[in-house]
C-alpha cells in the first residue's frame, strides 16, 4: 500500500470545503507508489456533474521546500501543451496546504490506465512524450539538484557496503567496479535541462497506445538530458526481472524520442554509458531499500538484480545495437 497517513472522510470533506470541488462523494486510497500517500477523490463537483482529484499527502522522501519546483515546473509543462496534472489552488490561491500532520495538494486528476507489458507501439509512444516533455521544458528557469547523480550513487554504495553480498555474491566488487567505471567515463558536459528523472510504465498513463498523461514528478531536477531517456529505456524495454531485452521496444522509444526532439551525435555515443549509469541508480536504491526494509514490513521490496541484469546488458552494448533504428 502507498497510504502511510491514513485520512478520515470526515477531514477530507473540510479539506475540500476550501475549494470550488463541491463536496466527497467517495475517497479511495491508491496502492501504487511508494514516495506520498495518494486517494482518488469522487466530488459532486462545483458544478453538480461530478468530478475526480488525486489527494496527495507528502511523506518523509520529498522534502516540502521542494514543492514549488514541482509545482512551477508542471505549470510551465502543462502551459506548452504536456497532458499533465496540476496542482489546484484553493479559492485564497494557495496549493500547499496540511492534512493529517502532512503537507498536502489537490491535483488534477487524468484519464488513462499504466501499462504492465508495452507493446512497441506503446514504447514509441512513451519516447515521443518525453521528447515533448523536454521541447516544452526548454526556458524553465527553475534548477533542482539530483540527489541521485553519481556522487549520491558513490554514497548509497557506502552506505550498503558489505551488505550488497547479501543480495548476491560479489555484487560489493560489481558495484565498486562499475563506480570506477563511470567515474572515468561519465560523459559530465553532454546539454542539461530539467529532467522527469523517472518515467517508468506506471507514470505514464495511456489509452490503446496514446499517452494521456505523465505523472508523478517527485524525482524531476537538473540533469543531463539524455539521461533521461535512458532512465526510460531501461524501464520499458526490459522484462520485469532485466532478463530479458525487447530490441523492437527499445527501437520504437528511440524512433519515438528521435521524431519529437532529436539526439546530438555526442549524446548518441555517449548513450550506453548513460544507460549504464541509470541501471546502476537503481540497482543502488533498490540495494538500499532491500536492505533496510525489515522482513515483515508491508511493503513489498523490489528486486536490485532485476537492475544488474540490465547494468550487464548496456555494459556490452554499443551505440550501435541501442540506437540504429
Amino acid at each position: 500500500m502507498a497510504v502511510y497517513t491514513h485520512v478520515p472522510a470526515e477531514d477530507i470533506d473540510a479539506f475540500l470545503t476550501r475549494y470550488d470541488a463541491g463536496r466527497l462523494v467517495s475517497a479511495k486510497g491508491i496502492a501504487e507508489g511508494v514516495e506520498n500517500s495518494n486517494y482518488l477523490l469522487e466530488t459532486t463537483g462545483a458544478d453538480g456533474n461530478g468530478h475526480r482529484y488525486i489527494l496527495t499527502l507528502y511523506e518523509k522522501r520529498v522534502d516540502e521546500a521542494d514543492l514549488p519546483f514541482f509545482m512551477d515546473l508542471l505549470d510551465h509543462l502543462g502551459d506548452r501543451g504536456c497532458l499533465v496534472p496540476r496542482f489546484i489552488a484553493d479559492r485564497e490561491g494557495r496549493r500547499l496546504q496540511q492534512l493529517s500532520g502532512r503537507p498536502a495538494c489537490l491535483i488534477e486528476f487524468l484519464t488513462g490506465i499504466s501499462v504492465t507489458e508495452p507493446t512497441a507501439g506503446q514504447a514509441r509512444a512513451a519516447g515521443a512524450a518525453l521528447g515533448q516533455l523536454h521541447k516544452a521544458a526548454e526556458g524553465f528557469a527553475g534548477e533542482r539538484r539530483n540527489a541521485l547523480d553519481l556522487p549520491g550513487w558513490h554514497d548509497l554504495a557506502d552506505k550498503c557496503g558489505e551488505h550488497f553480498n547479501d543480495i548476491a555474491p560479489g555484487l560489493h566488487q560489481r558495484v565498486a567496479d562499475e563506480l570506477a567505471f563511470l567515474d572515468g567515463h561519465w560523459p559530465a558536459d553532454l546539454p542539461r535541462a530539467v529532467i522527469h528523472a523517472d518515467l517508468f510504465p506506471d507514470n505514464v498513463l495511456m489509452l490503446g497506445e496514446e499517452v494521456t498523461g505523465l505523472i508523478d514528478f517527485y524525482f524531476s531536477c537538473t540533469d543531463i538530458r539524455a539521461y533521461d531517456l535512458a532512465v526510460t529505456h531501461g524501464a520499458w524495454c526490459f522484462s520485469n526481472d532485466g532478463a530479458t531485452w525487447f530490441g523492437d521496444r527499445g527501437r520504437a522509444m528511440i524512433a519515438g524520442y528521435e521524431a519529437a526532439h532529436g539526439l546530438s551525435a555526442a549524446e548518441r555515443a555517449a548513450f550506453p554509458i548513460l544507460c549504464r549509469g541509470a541501471a546502476l541508480r537503481f540497482l543502488l536504491t533498490r540495494a538500499y531499500d532491500w536492505i533496510n526494509t525489515p522482513a515483515d514490513a508491508m511493503v513489498t521490496r523490489k528486486d536490485p538484480l532485476a537492475y544488474l541484469r540490465r547494468l550487464d546488458f548496456y555494459a556490452k552494448a554499443t551505440p550501435a545495437d541501442l540506437l540504429d533504428i
